[in-house]
């Protein structure tokens, strides 16, 4: 039972890192774009509804991601859940914008993951 744990909390401890820091360097490379420029992942749709302009909206995203980043290390279970959803809204709009398919299936995957992140981090009465 013991190495059971103890490699639950191996993995946990390793989705937390990858959940944790990697919303935390996307959203701060919203604001340097050395990544990659991310106003090309909006959809037109979505670039026409918004109310302000590309490189503030990306802006807004960066701050939301490094929020989610550090409230996966806060807390996993809580943090997991969001960096899930976002992730699933993520290859929403890019299935939208009828492009980026392979990234979107990777975002797909990836919300999986912080969804299990979530779900083994739930305090167990």
């Amino acid at each position: 039972m013991e190495q059971n744990t103890s490699n639950t909390t191996r993995v946990q401890t390793i989705l937390k890192f990858t959940y944790g820091l990697i919303p935390i360097v996307a959203g701060a490379d919203k604001f340097t774009n050395l990544l990659t420029d991310w106003a090309h992942y909006l959809s037109p749709a979505l670039k026409s509804a918004l109310p302000v302009s590309d490189h503030v909206f990306m802006s807004i995203v960066g701050v939301i991601e490094i929020i989610a980043g550090i409230l996966v290390f806060i807390s996993p279970q809580k943090g997991g859940l969001l960096v899930s959803a976002w992730l699933v809204l993520i290859a929403l709009n890019l299935i939208a914008a009828a492009n980026y398919y392979d990234v979107a299936v990777r975002d797909w995957a990836m919300a999986i993951g912080a969804f299990s992140l979530s779900k083994l981090s739930q305090k167990t009465i």
